[in-house]
């Protein structure tokens, strides 16, 4: 039994790491992202229009977006609400400054004004993404918010956690650009890069996890 203990608490002393390490490059995707000014990935696109519309800081906005999400699983879910998913909303609090802190690191990269450049770092900003959910996933510890509640309306409804995620995403997106376009008359949060991240992020972590998740896993479960 002490052996067992022993290979969970070593076990989690790497899971830890690797789950707020896959957080970490996740926001530093997003930071990419916004720098290069083509759209954000539909989930980060409520935050964004709350900065763009508001003036509220990413960060905080993050914040806000994440608490609001868990209180729509509360009110899905009800007495079915495990109180340990409350760590969602911590969770969120350190991925908004994360987002904070990354959005300050790349303000010291040159503002792209042309084209080609904002598209590569659109797509480097997918790759990073994809390898953030690459160790974000696999340790099994606190879902972020959106795909908790995702969850909770997969667990309500019985469809497919995948189609509700479609649904989801596409969701974010309108409610983004409708608000934009009446508080900004612009697209504001979604543009090509929303697009680029939807449809490309997938397909890199599948590619990433097919190439590396085996040495992963090896690490994580030794």
């Amino acid at each position: 039994m002490n052996k067992e203990l022993a290979k969970k608490h070593n076990n989690l002393k790497i899971r830890i790491p690797m789950y707020f390490f896959g957080l970490f490059l996740m926001t530093i995707g997003i930071a990419v992202s916004v720098k290069s000014n083509l759209g954000v990935s539909p989930v980060s696109s409520i935050p964004y229009t709350m900065t763009c519309v508001w003036g509220i800081e990413m960060g905080k906005a993050t914040i806000l977006f994440h608490t609001f999400l868990v209180l729509i699983q509360i009110l899905l879910l009800r007495r079915n609400f495990k109180p340990v998913n409350l760590l969602q909303i911590a969770v969120g609090v350190i991925f908004g400054y994360f987002t904070t802190f990354c959005n300050y690191l790349v303000t010291f990269l040159p503002t792209p004004s042309n084209l080609p450049i904002r598209i590569v770092m659109m797509l480097i900003s997918a790759m990073i993404i994809a390898v953030g959910i690459f160790f974000y996933l696999p340790p099994n510890l606190m879902p972020l918010a959106g795909e908790g509640a995702m969850q909770a309306v997969s667990q309500i409804t019985g469809m497919a956690f995948s189609k509700v995620k479609v649904r989801f995403d596409c969701t974010m997106v309108v409610i983004s650009v409708l608000t934009c376009l009446i508080a900004l008359h612009s697209p504001g949060s979604v543009g090509i890069g929303t697009v680029i991240a939807a449809v490309l992020v997938g397909t890199l972590l599948g590619i990433v996890t097919r190439l590396f998740g085996q040495h992963r896993d090896r690490l994580l479960y030794s």
